[in-house]
Protein backbone atom coordinates (compact mmCIF):
# COMPACT_ATOMS: atom_id res chain seq x y z
CA UNK A 1 0.00 0.00 0.00
CA UNK A 2 1.43 3.38 -1.03
CA UNK A 3 1.18 6.59 0.96
CA UNK A 4 -1.59 7.90 -1.30
CA UNK A 5 -3.58 4.69 -0.76
CA UNK A 6 -3.65 5.64 2.91
CA UNK A 7 -5.16 9.02 2.07
CA UNK A 8 -8.90 8.74 2.62
CA UNK A 9 -9.91 12.36 2.01
CA UNK A 10 -8.51 15.61 0.63
CA UNK A 11 -7.25 16.59 4.09
CA UNK A 12 -5.07 13.46 4.12
CA UNK A 13 -3.65 14.38 0.72
CA UNK A 14 -2.96 17.86 2.06
CA UNK A 15 -0.97 16.36 4.94
CA UNK A 16 1.01 14.20 2.53
CA UNK A 17 1.71 17.22 0.33
CA UNK A 18 2.92 19.18 3.35
CA UNK A 19 5.24 16.31 4.28
CA UNK A 20 6.79 16.20 0.80
CA UNK A 21 7.04 19.86 -0.25
CA UNK A 22 9.47 22.58 0.81
CA UNK A 23 7.72 25.02 3.11
CA UNK A 24 7.69 27.95 0.69
CA UNK A 25 6.02 25.88 -2.04
CA UNK A 26 3.47 24.29 0.27
CA UNK A 27 2.50 27.63 1.77
CA UNK A 28 2.24 29.24 -1.65
CA UNK A 29 -0.30 26.54 -2.55
CA UNK A 30 -2.06 26.27 0.78
CA UNK A 31 -2.34 29.76 2.21
CA UNK A 32 -4.36 32.86 1.38
CA UNK A 33 -3.56 36.55 1.69
CA UNK A 34 -3.11 39.13 4.46
CA UNK A 35 -4.91 37.84 7.61
CA UNK A 36 -6.23 34.80 5.71
CA UNK A 37 -9.81 35.44 6.74
CA UNK A 38 -11.09 34.66 3.25
CA UNK A 39 -9.63 31.18 2.89
CA UNK A 40 -11.18 30.06 6.18
CA UNK A 41 -14.48 31.76 5.34
CA UNK A 42 -14.76 29.87 2.04
CA UNK A 43 -14.68 26.54 3.82
CA UNK A 44 -16.87 27.54 6.76
CA UNK A 45 -19.52 29.00 4.46
CA UNK A 46 -19.81 25.65 2.75
CA UNK A 47 -19.84 23.82 6.07
CA UNK A 48 -22.69 25.89 7.48
CA UNK A 49 -25.01 24.67 4.72
CA UNK A 50 -26.74 21.50 5.90
CA UNK A 51 -28.35 18.76 3.84
CA UNK A 52 -31.64 16.90 4.38
CA UNK A 53 -31.68 13.16 3.77
CA UNK A 54 -34.63 11.55 2.02
CA UNK A 55 -35.57 8.02 3.07
CA UNK A 56 -36.75 5.01 1.06
CA UNK A 57 -36.00 6.32 -2.41
CA UNK A 58 -34.79 4.01 -5.17
CA UNK A 59 -31.40 5.46 -6.11
CA UNK A 60 -30.27 2.67 -8.41
CA UNK A 61 -29.25 3.72 -11.88
CA UNK A 62 -27.24 6.65 -10.61
CA UNK A 63 -25.62 8.85 -13.27
CA UNK A 64 -22.82 11.03 -11.95
CA UNK A 65 -21.99 12.55 -15.31
CA UNK A 66 -23.23 15.82 -16.77
CA UNK A 67 -22.78 18.31 -19.55
CA UNK A 68 -19.86 20.63 -18.80
CA UNK A 69 -19.45 23.51 -21.25
CA UNK A 70 -21.17 21.71 -24.08
CA UNK A 71 -19.69 18.23 -23.74
CA UNK A 72 -20.18 15.21 -21.51
CA UNK A 73 -17.99 14.79 -18.42
CA UNK A 74 -17.96 11.92 -15.95
CA UNK A 75 -18.57 14.44 -13.18
CA UNK A 76 -19.83 18.04 -13.32
CA UNK A 77 -16.30 19.09 -12.39
CA UNK A 78 -13.14 20.45 -14.01
CA UNK A 79 -9.59 21.00 -12.83
CA UNK A 80 -9.08 24.72 -12.40
CA UNK A 81 -5.90 26.61 -13.34
CA UNK A 82 -3.13 26.12 -10.77
CA UNK A 83 0.23 27.60 -11.69
CA UNK A 84 2.18 25.81 -8.95
CA UNK A 85 1.59 22.27 -10.22
CA UNK A 86 5.03 22.08 -11.82
CA UNK A 87 6.64 22.86 -8.48
CA UNK A 88 4.57 20.27 -6.64
CA UNK A 89 5.67 17.47 -8.98
CA UNK A 90 7.96 17.15 -11.97
CA UNK A 91 5.85 18.41 -14.88
CA UNK A 92 2.93 18.47 -12.48
CA UNK A 93 0.66 20.12 -15.04
CA UNK A 94 1.10 17.12 -17.32
CA UNK A 95 0.37 14.78 -14.41
CA UNK A 96 -2.82 16.67 -13.58
CA UNK A 97 -3.89 16.83 -17.22
CA UNK A 98 -3.36 13.10 -17.70
CA UNK A 99 -5.30 12.40 -14.51
CA UNK A 100 -8.19 14.58 -15.70
CA UNK A 101 -8.19 12.88 -19.11
CA UNK A 102 -8.21 9.42 -17.52
CA UNK A 103 -10.99 10.54 -15.20
CA UNK A 104 -13.06 12.12 -17.94
CA UNK A 105 -13.17 15.78 -16.89
CA UNK A 106 -11.69 18.98 -18.39
CA UNK A 107 -8.28 20.25 -17.32
CA UNK A 108 -7.39 23.96 -17.28
CA UNK A 109 -3.81 24.80 -18.17
CA UNK A 110 -2.55 27.82 -16.24
CA UNK A 111 -0.62 30.47 -18.13
CA UNK A 112 2.11 30.36 -15.46
CA UNK A 113 2.69 26.61 -15.80
CA UNK A 114 6.22 25.22 -16.01
CA UNK A 115 5.18 22.76 -18.74
CA UNK A 116 4.39 24.11 -22.19
CA UNK A 117 0.80 24.15 -23.40
CA UNK A 118 1.95 22.37 -26.57
CA UNK A 119 3.47 19.45 -24.66
CA UNK A 120 0.36 19.01 -22.54
CA UNK A 121 -1.84 19.09 -25.63
CA UNK A 122 0.36 16.51 -27.35
CA UNK A 123 0.78 14.07 -24.46
CA UNK A 124 -2.20 14.40 -22.12
CA UNK A 125 -5.21 14.02 -24.37
CA UNK A 126 -8.66 14.71 -22.98
CA UNK A 127 -10.50 18.02 -22.85
CA UNK A 128 -8.17 20.99 -22.42
CA UNK A 129 -8.94 24.56 -21.40
CA UNK A 130 -6.34 27.34 -21.33
CA UNK A 131 -6.22 30.14 -18.75
CA UNK A 132 -4.78 33.57 -19.44
CA UNK A 133 -4.36 37.00 -17.92
CA UNK A 134 -4.57 40.14 -20.03
CA UNK A 135 -1.16 41.80 -20.22
CA UNK A 136 -0.36 45.44 -20.77
CA UNK A 137 0.99 44.53 -24.20
CA UNK A 138 -2.23 43.12 -25.61
CA UNK A 139 -0.49 41.59 -28.62
CA UNK A 140 1.43 39.23 -26.35
CA UNK A 141 -1.92 38.02 -25.02
CA UNK A 142 -3.39 37.62 -28.50
CA UNK A 143 -0.34 35.69 -29.70
CA UNK A 144 -0.69 33.25 -26.83
CA UNK A 145 -4.41 32.87 -27.50
CA UNK A 146 -3.63 31.96 -31.10
CA UNK A 147 -1.04 29.45 -29.91
CA UNK A 148 -3.62 27.78 -27.65
CA UNK A 149 -6.07 27.64 -30.54
CA UNK A 150 -3.54 25.95 -32.80
CA UNK A 151 -2.72 23.43 -30.05
CA UNK A 152 -6.37 22.38 -29.89
CA UNK A 153 -7.56 23.83 -26.60
CA UNK A 154 -11.35 23.94 -26.56
CA UNK A 155 -11.95 26.77 -24.08
CA UNK A 156 -10.25 29.99 -23.05
CA UNK A 157 -10.48 30.92 -19.36
CA UNK A 158 -9.81 34.61 -18.70
CA UNK A 159 -8.96 35.32 -15.05
CA UNK A 160 -10.05 38.87 -14.22
CA UNK A 161 -9.52 39.19 -10.47
CA UNK A 162 -5.77 39.86 -10.50
CA UNK A 163 -4.61 43.14 -11.99
CA UNK A 164 -2.38 44.84 -9.42
CA UNK A 165 -0.78 41.87 -7.71
CA UNK A 166 -1.63 40.53 -4.26
CA UNK A 167 -0.43 40.97 -0.70
CA UNK A 168 0.77 37.54 0.42
CA UNK A 169 3.02 38.40 3.32
CA UNK A 170 4.00 34.81 4.06
CA UNK A 171 5.82 34.69 0.71
CA UNK A 172 8.07 37.49 1.91
CA UNK A 173 8.73 35.73 5.20
CA UNK A 174 9.60 32.55 3.32
CA UNK A 175 11.99 34.39 1.01
CA UNK A 176 9.83 33.62 -2.01
CA UNK A 177 9.64 36.63 -4.30
CA UNK A 178 8.31 37.36 -7.75
CA UNK A 179 10.33 36.77 -9.85
CA UNK A 180 11.94 33.96 -7.88
CA UNK A 181 15.48 34.34 -6.61
CA UNK A 182 17.16 31.76 -4.36
CA UNK A 183 17.36 32.90 -0.75
CA UNK A 184 18.51 31.40 2.51
CA UNK A 185 14.97 30.33 3.56
CA UNK A 186 14.12 28.76 0.19
CA UNK A 187 17.43 26.89 -0.11
CA UNK A 188 17.19 25.72 3.51
CA UNK A 189 13.66 24.43 2.96
CA UNK A 190 14.73 22.58 -0.19
CA UNK A 191 17.56 20.87 1.68
CA UNK A 192 15.09 19.80 4.36
CA UNK A 193 13.08 17.95 1.71
CA UNK A 194 15.62 15.72 -0.09
CA UNK A 195 12.87 13.64 -1.69
CA UNK A 196 11.45 16.69 -3.47
CA UNK A 197 14.94 17.91 -4.31
CA UNK A 198 15.88 14.67 -6.07
CA UNK A 199 12.56 13.81 -7.73
CA UNK A 200 11.52 17.30 -8.80
CA UNK A 201 14.28 19.90 -8.79
CA UNK A 202 17.13 17.64 -9.95
CA UNK A 203 14.94 16.20 -12.73
CA UNK A 204 14.34 19.70 -14.05
CA UNK A 205 18.02 20.56 -13.82
CA UNK A 206 18.93 17.36 -15.67
CA UNK A 207 16.44 17.96 -18.49
CA UNK A 208 15.08 21.44 -19.13
CA UNK A 209 17.05 23.41 -16.55
CA UNK A 210 15.70 25.59 -13.76
CA UNK A 211 11.87 25.52 -13.73
CA UNK A 212 10.39 28.43 -15.60
CA UNK A 213 7.03 29.58 -16.86
CA UNK A 214 7.13 27.84 -20.21
CA UNK A 215 4.17 29.65 -21.78
CA UNK A 216 5.37 33.17 -21.11
CA UNK A 217 7.13 35.32 -23.72
CA UNK A 218 10.91 35.00 -23.37
CA UNK A 219 11.16 38.41 -21.67
CA UNK A 220 8.98 37.20 -18.81
CA UNK A 221 10.10 33.63 -18.15
CA UNK A 222 11.32 32.74 -14.69
CA UNK A 223 10.51 30.17 -12.07
CA UNK A 224 6.97 30.92 -10.98
CA UNK A 225 7.23 34.64 -11.56
CA UNK A 226 6.61 37.15 -14.32
CA UNK A 227 6.80 40.88 -14.82
CA UNK A 228 3.78 40.55 -17.11
CA UNK A 229 1.38 38.48 -15.04
CA UNK A 230 -2.03 40.13 -15.28
CA UNK A 231 -0.98 43.45 -13.80
CA UNK A 232 -2.62 45.87 -16.17
CA UNK A 233 -5.04 48.08 -14.24
CA UNK A 234 -6.58 49.27 -17.51
CA UNK A 235 -8.30 46.00 -18.38
CA UNK A 236 -12.03 46.51 -19.08
CA UNK A 237 -14.99 44.61 -20.54
CA UNK A 238 -13.85 45.79 -23.96
CA UNK A 239 -10.88 43.43 -23.56
CA UNK A 240 -13.24 40.51 -23.04
CA UNK A 241 -15.14 41.49 -26.18
CA UNK A 242 -11.88 41.64 -28.16
CA UNK A 243 -10.90 38.20 -26.93
CA UNK A 244 -14.32 36.96 -27.96
CA UNK A 245 -13.62 38.21 -31.48
CA UNK A 246 -10.30 36.37 -31.61
CA UNK A 247 -11.21 33.11 -29.87
CA UNK A 248 -13.36 30.61 -31.82
CA UNK A 249 -14.00 28.21 -28.93
CA UNK A 250 -15.78 28.50 -25.61
CA UNK A 251 -14.97 31.65 -23.62
CA UNK A 252 -15.07 31.54 -19.80
CA UNK A 253 -14.60 34.53 -17.49
CA UNK A 254 -13.22 33.52 -14.09
CA UNK A 255 -13.08 35.53 -10.88
CA UNK A 256 -16.54 37.14 -10.76
CA UNK A 257 -18.22 37.90 -7.43
CA UNK A 258 -21.16 40.06 -8.52
CA UNK A 259 -24.29 39.23 -10.48
CA UNK A 260 -24.00 42.41 -12.54
CA UNK A 261 -20.44 41.51 -13.53
CA UNK A 262 -21.66 38.08 -14.61
CA UNK A 263 -24.27 39.80 -16.79
CA UNK A 264 -21.57 42.01 -18.32
CA UNK A 265 -19.44 38.94 -19.07
CA UNK A 266 -22.32 37.29 -20.90
CA UNK A 267 -23.06 40.51 -22.79
CA UNK A 268 -19.41 40.60 -23.87
CA UNK A 269 -19.74 37.10 -25.32
CA UNK A 270 -18.79 34.73 -22.49
CA UNK A 271 -20.16 31.20 -22.70
CA UNK A 272 -19.44 30.57 -19.04
CA UNK A 273 -18.58 32.36 -15.80
CA UNK A 274 -16.75 31.14 -12.71
CA UNK A 275 -17.86 32.54 -9.36
CA UNK A 276 -14.52 32.68 -7.56
CA UNK A 277 -12.53 34.68 -5.04
CA UNK A 278 -9.32 32.97 -6.17
CA UNK A 279 -9.44 30.56 -3.26
CA UNK A 280 -9.18 33.42 -0.77
CA UNK A 281 -5.79 34.34 -2.21
CA UNK A 282 -6.49 37.88 -3.45
CA UNK A 283 -9.09 39.94 -1.54
CA UNK A 284 -9.05 38.72 2.03
CA UNK A 285 -12.42 40.24 2.95
CA UNK A 286 -14.30 38.90 -0.07
CA UNK A 287 -17.48 36.93 0.57
CA UNK A 288 -17.46 33.20 -0.04
CA UNK A 289 -18.39 32.28 -3.64
CA UNK A 290 -21.08 29.86 -2.40
CA UNK A 291 -22.88 32.86 -0.86
CA UNK A 292 -22.71 34.80 -4.13
CA UNK A 293 -23.68 31.88 -6.34
CA UNK A 294 -27.52 32.15 -6.06
CA UNK A 295 -27.53 35.75 -7.26
CA UNK A 296 -25.30 34.94 -10.22
CA UNK A 297 -27.49 31.96 -11.17
CA UNK A 298 -30.56 34.19 -10.97
CA UNK A 299 -28.90 36.71 -13.30
CA UNK A 300 -27.29 34.52 -15.98
CA UNK A 301 -28.41 30.93 -15.35
CA UNK A 302 -29.70 29.53 -18.61
CA UNK A 303 -27.80 32.15 -20.61
CA UNK A 304 -24.32 30.85 -19.76
CA UNK A 305 -22.77 28.03 -17.77
CA UNK A 306 -22.28 29.02 -14.14
CA UNK A 307 -19.35 27.40 -12.36
CA UNK A 308 -17.83 27.90 -8.94
CA UNK A 309 -14.52 27.28 -7.18
CA UNK A 310 -12.81 28.18 -3.88
CA UNK A 311 -13.16 25.86 -0.91
CA UNK A 312 -14.30 22.61 -2.55
CA UNK A 313 -12.90 19.88 -0.29
CA UNK A 314 -15.68 17.29 -0.10
CA UNK A 315 -18.18 15.67 -2.41
CA UNK A 316 -20.88 17.22 -0.22
CA UNK A 317 -19.50 20.66 -1.16
CA UNK A 318 -20.16 19.77 -4.78
CA UNK A 319 -23.72 18.75 -3.92
CA UNK A 320 -24.37 22.09 -2.23
CA UNK A 321 -23.08 24.02 -5.24
CA UNK A 322 -25.26 22.06 -7.66
CA UNK A 323 -28.32 22.42 -5.44
CA UNK A 324 -27.79 26.19 -5.60
CA UNK A 325 -27.71 26.11 -9.38
CA UNK A 326 -24.05 25.64 -10.34
CA UNK A 327 -23.46 23.74 -13.58
CA UNK A 328 -20.03 22.56 -12.45
CA UNK A 329 -17.31 23.06 -9.86
CA UNK A 330 -13.62 23.69 -10.40
CA UNK A 331 -11.07 22.14 -8.06
CA UNK A 332 -7.78 23.86 -7.32
CA UNK A 333 -5.95 22.97 -4.14
CA UNK A 334 -7.54 19.52 -3.99
CA UNK A 335 -5.88 18.56 -7.25
CA UNK A 336 -2.57 20.14 -6.25
CA UNK A 337 -2.49 18.26 -2.95
CA UNK A 338 -3.01 15.04 -4.89
CA UNK A 339 -0.34 15.86 -7.46
CA UNK A 340 2.14 16.83 -4.74
CA UNK A 341 1.43 13.59 -2.90
CA UNK A 342 1.85 11.28 -5.88
CA UNK A 343 1.84 12.87 -9.33
CA UNK A 344 -0.79 11.55 -11.71
CA UNK A 345 -1.76 8.74 -9.32
CA UNK A 346 -2.19 11.24 -6.50
CA UNK A 347 -4.29 13.55 -8.63
CA UNK A 348 -6.50 10.64 -9.67
CA UNK A 349 -6.81 9.71 -6.01
CA UNK A 350 -8.09 13.20 -5.20
CA UNK A 351 -10.66 13.02 -8.00
CA UNK A 352 -11.76 9.52 -6.99
CA UNK A 353 -12.25 10.57 -3.37
CA UNK A 354 -14.43 13.50 -4.40
CA UNK A 355 -16.40 11.30 -6.79
CA UNK A 356 -17.08 8.69 -4.11
CA UNK A 357 -18.17 11.32 -1.59
CA UNK A 358 -20.39 12.96 -4.18
CA UNK A 359 -22.03 9.66 -5.06
CA UNK A 360 -22.66 8.77 -1.42
CA UNK A 361 -24.12 12.17 -0.59
CA UNK A 362 -26.26 12.13 -3.71
CA UNK A 363 -27.74 8.77 -2.78
CA UNK A 364 -28.38 9.74 0.84
CA UNK A 365 -30.39 12.71 -0.43
CA UNK A 366 -32.55 10.46 -2.60
CA UNK A 367 -31.12 11.72 -5.88
CA UNK A 368 -29.76 9.80 -8.84
CA UNK A 369 -28.12 12.63 -10.77
CA UNK A 370 -27.24 16.29 -10.59
CA UNK A 371 -30.48 17.50 -12.10
CA UNK A 372 -32.44 15.94 -9.24
CA UNK A 373 -30.54 18.11 -6.76
CA UNK A 374 -32.78 21.05 -5.90
CA UNK A 375 -32.79 23.61 -3.07
CA UNK A 376 -35.20 21.24 -1.33
CA UNK A 377 -32.22 19.15 -0.18
CA UNK A 378 -30.78 22.13 1.71
CA UNK A 379 -31.82 22.51 5.33
CA UNK A 380 -30.90 26.19 5.62
CA UNK A 381 -33.15 29.15 4.95
CA UNK A 382 -31.21 30.50 1.98
CA UNK A 383 -32.17 32.94 -0.78
CA UNK A 384 -33.10 31.00 -3.92
CA UNK A 385 -34.09 33.93 -6.08
CA UNK A 386 -34.60 33.16 -9.72
CA UNK A 387 -34.90 29.41 -9.36
CA UNK A 388 -37.24 27.53 -11.63
CA UNK A 389 -40.14 25.66 -10.00
CA UNK A 390 -37.99 22.51 -9.92
CA UNK A 391 -35.43 24.40 -7.87
CA UNK A 392 -32.86 24.63 -10.66
CA UNK A 393 -32.37 27.59 -12.97
CA UNK A 394 -33.86 27.47 -16.42
CA UNK A 395 -31.15 26.19 -18.74
CA UNK A 396 -30.48 26.80 -22.40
Amino acid sequence: MTSIDRCYNIADLRSEAKRRLPKWIFEFVDRGTEDEVGIDHNIKSLQRIKLRQKALVDVSGRDLGADVMGARATLPMAVGPTGAAGLCWYEGELALAKAAAAFGIPFTMAISSTTSLDKVAKEAGGRLWFQIYVWEDRQLTYDLVKRAEHAGYEALVVTVDVNLGVNREFNLRNGYGNPFRPSYPTVRDILLKPGWMTTVLFRYLATTGMPRQANMPPVARNVHGSVLRGKDSRITWDDIARLRERWPGKLIVKGLMRADDAARAVAAGADGVVVSNHGGRNVDMAPAPIDVLPSVVAEVGGKASVMIDSGIRRGSDMVKAYALGADAVLIGRAGLYGAAAGGQAGAERAMSLLRREYELTLAHLGCRNRDELTPDVLANDLPFMGMAPTGRPNRR
